[in-house]
């Protein structure tokens, strides 16, 4: 990590929230959401610079937001939150990411924490069996009209072919898929590394994870959740939109880059270049943006899909229901309550989960008593969470929390600290069995390579912008 280019000031308004002042270009403050411990390390990169850049871009309303697990990104800061006004502001493909629609999906089981430990070794290999992991190819054929399907339609596409089932599709941010999607806008190139990589988990952060409920917080909404006793199992998907995302955001910001130079050369940071809310390179960017997002639905529910015929191999009687799933990188179109009006923005959530509160429209009929489900994982060793949303979070981030426990060092450093081998060795020593196609992808995402998951859900809860509701450990973890 690169040390910071600039001192920061920062005003400290509650032990978890500080801001930074308008200063300079910047056209509002920007927040932090973090207690000390987490502040001095975002101070060990350029996250607090990155957060004040953000807010030098135009139309952007209230404040930018960093939250608990920021670390230094591409433009934003991973954990970066901007709402940029429909008409005045724009959309950055560095505040969504190159992995779009990177996200979690989470589903329930009817199986308990003691019938997974004798059969752990052959449910994980029964998983990898199922979903391709690191640089496997698809194991489900992948035309062109599928592949336009996936980009269209997202989840739906996959319920109307046989995988996963409508009840899935109800518990999912946007039912799996978002309208504004455009296959047509997405390149040749994007669509070509996409192909071979539907139903497929990938390398990277990305696993299948084996959890069981640790800790329930909250009784009442847990069961919302279905969630009923200490001891039910879990599984977390997370994985995102693959080669097919990662070549859309590079297309679109060369595409800016050569058409507004004129914009760089304001911006404090060219990495945050945008297109205008009035270009037509925003709507169609927006477009297929939205379509690597449902590529990634879609690859999630597939797995899940998958994931449910792995199960049944080794626990013929197990059931797997859809939690819910959330994207962690994306911008959308929203509306928000700002100066005392209604108020249309570009809602760039970059590692970030949006965390709607109870009554929102856009929570599902099933959780819009309670509030959405926010699902946060962690590391290998270590717990992930299933927090609720919140009025509070809706005022204060824009209906946004954090998404995981946050880097504090480079894959390079990672992999010159640990081994991947030894790394495995430790875990089991806690029973947790890690199968995984790389040794070098286990030692890149070692336990110690994030921060504590539990000071960054703590401070969530103590703003109020996403309160505890289960804590999950793992079992067994499949990765790339």
């Amino acid at each position: 990590m690169t040390e910071p280019k600039k001192e920061i000031k920062l005003n400290k308004i509650t032990d978890f929230i500080w801001e930074i002042p308008k200063t300079g270009k910047m056209n509002v403050p920007t927040r932090i959401f973090a207690s000390e411990e987490l502040l001095a390390k975002m101070k060990q990169d350029r996250t607090l610079e990155q957060g004040s850049n953000i807010a030098c871009l135009p139309g952007i309303h209230k404040y930018a937001v960093v939250l608990s697990d920021g670390h230094e990104g591409y433009g934003f800061p991973i954990g970066g939150v901007a709402a940029l006004d429909f008409e005045k502001g724009g959309i950055s493909p560095g505040g969504i990411g190159y992995d779009i629609n990177c996200g979690v999906r989470l589903l329930r089981t009817n199986l308990k924490k003691d019938d997974i430990y004798p059969k752990i070794k052959e449910l994980l290999d029964s998983l990898l069996q199922f979903v391709p992991a690191g640089l496997g190819s698809s194991n489900i054929t992948v035309t062109k009209e599928v592949l336009d399907g996936a980009l269209n339609k997202g989840a739906k596409w996959a319920v109307e072919n046989g995988y996963g089932n409508q009840d899935d599709l109800e518990h999912c941010e946007e039912s799996g898929g978002m309208t504004s999607a455009d296959a047509s806008k997405v390149s040749d190139l994007a669509k070509k590394r996409g192909r071979k990589q539907l139903a497929t988990l990938g390398s990277g952060n990305h696993f299948l994870e084996i959890q069981y409920v640790d800790k329930i917080f909250d009784p009442e909404i847990a069961k919302a959740f279905g969630i009923t006793e200490e001891g039910q199992v879990t599984l977390m998907i997370h994985c995102g939109s693959r080669g097919l995302g990662h070549q859309v955001c590079s297309d679109y910001l060369r595409e800016m880059e050569r058409n507004f130079p004129k914009i760089i050369a304001q911006l404090p940071d060219k990495e945050l270049v945008y297109a205008p809310a009035n270009h037509p390179l925003a709507k169609k960017y927006l477009q297929a943006m939205s379509a690597a997002a449902n590529f990634a639905w879609c690859n999630r529910h597939v797995i899940g899909h998958q994931a449910r015929l792995a199960f049944s191999k080794t626990f013929p009687d197990s059931k797997l229901e859809t939690v819910y799933d959330v994207a962690h990188n994306i911008c959308k179109v929203e509306e928000h309550e700002i100066d005392g009006k209604k108020t249309k923005v570009y809602m760039h959530r970059k590692g970030a989960t949006r965390a709607f509160p109870p009554g929102h429209p856009d929570v599902p009929a099933a959780y819009r008593d309670v509030g959405q489900p926010i699902i946060i994982p962690g590391s290998m060793g270590t717990a992930s969470y299933l927090l609720v949303g919140t009025q509070e979070g809706m005022k204060a981030t824009f209906g946004s929390t954090a998404h995981g426990a946050g880097r504090v060092m480079s894959r390079h450093e990672a992999l010159r600290r640990f081994d991947g081998e030894q790394v495995k060795k430790d875990l089991a020593q806690h029973k947790i069995m890690v199968k995984s196609v790389s040794k070098k992808g286990v030692a890149e995402e070692a336990p110690g390579v994030y921060k504590d998951i539990e000071k960054v859900i703590e401070v969530s809860h103590q703003t109020g912008i996403g309160r505890k509701v289960v804590r999950l450990k793992p079992i067994g973890v499949v990765k790339g």
